[in-house]
């Protein structure tokens, strides 16, 4: 599972979004352009993980009732 930063995640895709452009014609630019990385960003954040039945599965052998009061 993804368990990176989630703060340093974001950080990291706004850096790479915004090194290629070194001058931004105004503040709302960067805004907007840091908006839509943003957008792609928490897009991939609600995708599914592969093979996630498997992994529910064995944490509810090994956790038993204290998960499937979550399901």
């Amino acid at each position: 599972m993804y368990t990176t930063n989630i703060i340093e995640g974001l950080s990291r895709q706004y850096r790479k979004v915004t090194k290629t452009k070194s001058v931004f014609p105004s503040d709302t630019a960067l805004e907007k352009m840091l908006h839509f990385a943003r957008g792609n960003v928490v897009r991939k954040w609600t995708q599914r993980y592969r093979n996630w039945g498997q992994v529910l599965y064995q944490l509810i052998v090994l956790y038993g009732e204290r998960l499937t009061w979550y399901l």
